[in-house]
C-alpha cells in the first residue's frame, strides 16, 4: 500500500511538472516553428513581388525606348528637310541621315527604296502591313545584313561564347548574330528605316539598371543587375565576373533557357547567374515576326537576404532556449509548494472513496487557491455526507416522482409540437404575403405607365397610323390586362385575411383558376400539359388563401415530379364522407410516382423526397390547413404511372346568390 501511494505521488509530480512545462517546452515550439514557417513563405513571396515588380519597370522602359525611337524615325520621315535633302542628291541626303542619327542615338539610319538591304522577314512584314504607316519591333541581324547598315556594326556585335555552369551545350565559339532595336517608316517611294544594336549596348542597359534600382548610369547600384539575352547569350549586362569586368557572352542555365525561350513563360524564382544565386525574373523577347529569339532579366543576390533570413531564425531560436532554462526552475521550486496539499487532498479521497465519509482534510495554512480548495472540499465532503442521508431517504420515492415528472414532460412535448407546428404555418403565410404583396406593388407601378402612355399614344396617332399598328396595341394592350389579373391574383393570395381563423363561402372553380394562374410559369418551364374536367359543385366553406396555398403547393409538387413534361389533370366532383356531403378535387400528375416505402410518410413535418430543394413541410402544412377546415388530403401512387392527391372538403350548408 505504501509503494502504490508512492507510486501516485509520483505520477501527481510528474503530471504537475508537464502541464507546466508543457506550453513553454512543446506547444511554444509548435507555434514558434508555424510562426516562422509561414513568415519565412511571406518573406519568400515578397522577394518574388519585388523582382516581379523590377521586371515590369525593365520591362515598361524597354517598351518606352522602342517607341521613342519609332517616333524619332517618324518624324524624320515627315520632315521637311529630309524632302528638301533627297531633291538635292544622294550627297546631301546622306549627309542629312547620318546628322539625324546621331542626334538621335542611332546605329543606322537608311532610306530603301529597292529593299536590297532589307532582311527578308522585314520585307515579307513590310510587304504584308502596307497599310501601316510604322513598324517596330526586334530584328536579329546576320553579320552579312549589318555589314550593308554600317562599318563596325558586325565587329561590335560579335561576341566570345564563355562557358557557364548549367548551360546548355553548345559547339558554337562566338555570338555572331545582332539583335537590332529597328523600326521602319513609309515614305514616297520607299520607307525610312533605322535601328540601335543592342549587342555590347551598355548605356541602355545601365539607364535600365538604374531606373530599376537607383544610382546613375555612371555608378550602377549594387541591389540588381539587368541583362539583355540573344537567344541564351548575354550580349549586354551589368552582371560582373569575379574579376569585376562584365559577362558578356556568358550563357542563361538550360532550366530557365527551356521555360523562357522555348516555352515562352516568365522565370520568377531564384537562378544561379554566373558565378552566384540570384532572385530573379525572365520574361521572352520575340522579334517582329512573333518569334521568340531572346530574354529580359533582372534580379538580385539572394545572400544578403538569406543571410538576413538566417540571422532572424537563429535569433529567435536563441531566444527561445534562454526563456526555458530560465523558465524549468522556477516552475520546479513553485511545484514544490502545490505538491504537499495536493498529497493530503489525494489521501483524503481515497479514504472516501474506501467508504470513510468522516475522512476530511483539515486545517491548511496556505491561504492561497490551493488551501481555499482544500477548505471547499472538505464543506463538499460535508454536503455528500448530508445528501447521501438525504438519499437514501428519498430512494423508495425516486419511482413514483420520474413517473409524475415524465407525464408532465410529455403533455409539455406535446403542447410544444403542436405549437412549434403553428408557429411554423403562420410564418410561412405571413413571410409570403408580404413577399407576394411587394412583387405586385412593384410590377403594378410600371404597368400603370405602360397602360397611361398607350392610351397618350393612341391619342397622338392619326387615323392611318391607328390603322398600321392597330394589331400590335392590341397586343399590347392584352398582354397588360393579363398581368394585371396575375397581380390581381398576387394581392388576392396575399390579402391580410391569410392569416385569419375567419372561413368564407368559396367557389371552388374559381379558387383553382386563381393557383393555376399563379404557377402557370412553372408549369410551362417544365413543358406540362394542363387538363381540366370541371363539374358543377356546391360552394365550400374555407378561408379562401388557405385552399388557395393547398392547391399551389400540389400543383408545384406535381410540376417538380415532371421535370421533363407531363399532364396535369384537375378534376372537381361532389363526393361523400363519412355520409357528408362536400367537394373533391383530384390532382393528377404523369410523373415517377412516390414508392410504397415512403408514400405512407410524406405528410409528416419535415419528410421530402426531394433532397435538394425543399423544406419537406408542404404537404404537412396543407393537410393541417384542411384539417382545420373539416376535410382532408388522401394521395395513391403507383411508381411508374403517376400520383392522385384528393383534396376533400365539405360543401357549405347554404349557397347565397352571388356565390
Amino acid at each position: 500500500m505504501t509503494a502504490l501511494i508512492a507510486r501516485l505521488k509520483a505520477q501527481v509530480r510528474l503530471k504537475l511538472l508537464v502541464l507546466a512545462l508543457l506550453p513553454i517546452a512543446v506547444l511554444l515550439p509548435i507555434f514558434l516553428g508555424a510562426t516562422m514557417w509561414h513568415w519565412l513563405g511571406r518573406f519568400d513571396a515578397l522577394l518574388t513581388e519585388k523582382v516581379t515588380s523590377d521586371l515590369r519597370i525593365a520591362e515598361q522602359y524597354f517598351v518606352k525606348i522602342e517607341e521613342a525611337q519609332a517616333q524619332s524615325i517618324a518624324a524624320i520621315g515627315n520632315a521637311r528637310q529630309l524632302s528638301d535633302a533627297r531633291a538635292e542628291g544622294e550627297g546631301a541626303l546622306a549627309e542629312f541621315l547620318d546628322r539625324r542619327r546621331d542626334q538621335i542615338g542611332l546605329d543606322f539610319l537608311i532610306m530603301e527604296t529597292n529593299g536590297a538591304r532589307t532582311p527578308e522577314p522585314v520585307q515579307d512584314l513590310l510587304q504584308r502591313d502596307r497599310d501601316r504607316d510604322m513598324q517596330s519591333g526586334l530584328i536579329v541581324a546576320s553579320p552579312a545584313e549589318m555589314a550593308l547598315w554600317g562599318d563596325g556594326l558586325a565587329d561590335r556585335a560579335r561576341l566570345p561564347i564563355r562557358d557557364t555552369d548549367g548551360a546548355r551545350p553548345t559547339d558554337r565559339a562566338f555570338e555572331e548574330r545582332g539583335l537590332i532595336l529597328w523600326a521602319a517608316y513609309q515614305i514616297e517611294g520607299g520607307y525610312l528605316f533605322g535601328g540601335r544594336l543592342l549587342n555590347r549596348n551598355l548605356d541602355v542597359i545601365d539607364r535600365m539598371n538604374a531606373l530599376v534600382y537607383g544610382g546613375d548610369e555612371a555608378a550602377p547600384s549594387d541591389a540588381g543587375t539587368t541583362t539583355l539575352f540573344l537567344d541564351d547569350v548575354r550580349i549586354s549586362t551589368n552582371v560582373r565576373l569575379f574579376e569585376g569586368e562584365r559577362a558578356l557572352g556568358t550563357r542563361v542555365t538550360e532550366v530557365v533557357w527551356h521555360k523562357v525561350v522555348e516555352r515562352g513563360e516568365t522565370w520568377l524564382d531564384r537562378a544561379f547567374v554566373v558565378n552566384d544565386w540570384y532572385i530573379s525574373g525572365y520574361m521572352p523577347l520575340s522579334d517582329v515576326t512573333g518569334a521568340r529569339v531572346g530574354m529580359l532579366y533582372t534580379g538580385f543576390l539572394e545572400q544578403p537576404y538569406r543571410d538576413q533570413r538566417n540571422g532572424t531564425v537563429l535569433a529567435l531560436g536563441l531566444a527561445f532556449l534562454a526563456v526555458l532554462l530560465l523558465a524549468v526552475p522556477i516552475f520546479l521550486r513553485m511545484a514544490r509548494d502545490v505538491f504537499a496539499p495536493l498529497e493530503r487532498m489525494t489521501s483524503t479521497m481515497q479514504q472516501v472513496e474506501r467508504g470513510d465519509l468522516r475522512a476530511r482534510i483539515g486545517k491548511m495554512e496556505s491561504e492561497d487557491e490551493i488551501g481555499a480548495v482544500a477548505r471547499h472540499l472538505d464543506r463538499l465532503l460535508d454536503q455528500v455526507k448530508d445528501r447521501d442521508e438525504a438519499l437514501r431517504q428519498y430512494n423508495d420515492q425516486l419511482n413514483d416522482l420520474v413517473d409524475m415528472r415524465t407525464q408532465e414532460l410529455r403533455a409539455a412535448n406535446e403542447k410544444l409540437e403542436e405549437t412549434y407546428a403553428q408557429l411554423i404555418l403562420k410564418e410561412k403565410l405571413a413571410s409570403l404575403g408580404e413577399i407576394t404583396a411587394g412583387v405586385a406593388h412593384e410590377i403594378n407601378n410600371p404597368i400603370a405607365v405602360i397602360q397611361g402612355n398607350m392610351e397618350l399614344l393612341r391619342m397622338s396617332l392619326t387615323e392611318e397610323m391607328k390603322a398600321e399598328v392597330a394589331m400590335e396595341l392590341d397586343l399590347i394592350e392584352a398582354q397588360t390586362r393579363r398581368i394585371n389579373v396575375i397581380v390581381g391574383k398576387l394581392l388576392s393570395f396575399s390579402r391580410s385575411g391569410e392569416m385569419s381563423d375567419h372561413s368564407s363561402l368559396v367557389n371552388v372553380k374559381d379558387a383553382v383558376d386563381s393557383a393555376l394562374i399563379l404557377v402557370a410559369a412553372d408549369l410551362r418551364k417544365h413543358n406540362i400539359e394542363t387538363r381540366r374536367i370541371d363539374r358543377d359543385v356546391p360552394p365550400i366553406e374555407i378561408v379562401e388563401n388557405e385552399l388557395q396555398q393547398v392547391l399551389v403547393n400540389l400543383f408545384i409538387n406535381a410540376a417538380q415530379a415532371m421535370s421533363k413534361g407531363g399532364t396535369l389533370t384537375v378534376e372537381l366532383q361532389e363526393a361523400l364522407r363519412d355520409d357528408r356531403p362536400g367537394v373533391e378535387i383530384r390532382v393528377s400528375d404523369t410523373g415517377a410516382g412516390i414508392p410504397a416505402d415512403q408514400i405512407a410518410h410524406i405528410f409528416d413535418p419535415f419528410f421530402t423526397t426531394k433532397q435538394a430543394e425543399g423544406t419537406g413541410l408542404g404537404l404537412s402544412i396543407s393537410q393541417a390547413l384542411m384539417e382545420r377546415a373539416g376535410g382532408n388530403i388522401t394521395v395513391e401512387s403507383i411508381c411508374g404511372r403517376g400520383t392522385i392527391f384528393s383534396v376533400w372538403c365539405p360543401a357549405a350548408s347554404f349557397c347565397p346568390d352571388d356565390i
